[in-house]
């Protein structure tokens, strides 16, 4: 995944080691691998409506943020916060719109991440089970012990 503006390392805070083979391009906005060891929390495939199963946002990278909002939700019900996220895979309905996001996606990121970075991986889909949605992300966080 390519977010601009964003550093390539995670927050200081972060518990996990970066996996960085030497002499590879650093990645802007994920990382190639985490270390963890932990309590492991897994995060089923969110997508961009409210708690009630209402889309209050229809474009790309409003879904992006409520989407996030929705992953930390989840990790605040098991201790967890975006710090603790080793991995996640993004679905989104339409590459170009992905790209043409960018911007908007990273401020999103941003404000809900933070500089944490973990393993990721951004797939183009033909649809998902809700017609309005336009992203689903699945994640994998790990508390230390």
């Amino acid at each position: 995944m390519s977010v601009t503006n964003l550093s390539q390392q995670p927050a200081p805070s972060t518990p996990h080691r970066v996996l960085q083979p030497e002499g590879w391009t650093k990645p802007i906005g994920y990382s190639n691998g985490i270390e963890a060891r932990g309590r492991t929390i897994f995060i089923g495939g969110q997508i961009g409506w409210n708690g009630q199963c209402k889309f209050e946002v229809h474009d790309l990278a409003g879904q992006i943020r409520q989407t996030l909002d929705n992953v930390l939700a989840i990790l605040r019900e098991g201790g967890a916060g975006p710090e603790h996220i080793t991995t996640m895979t993004w679905y989104v309905t339409d590459r170009k719109a992905y790209s043409a996001s960018l911007k908007d996606i990273g401020a999103a990121w941003k404000a809900t991440m933070g500089r944490n970075f973990p393993a990721m991986a951004v797939v183009e889909v033909s649809g998902l089970i809700e017609d309005e949605a336009l992203v689903e992300i699945q994640a994998t966080a790990v508390v230390p012990d």
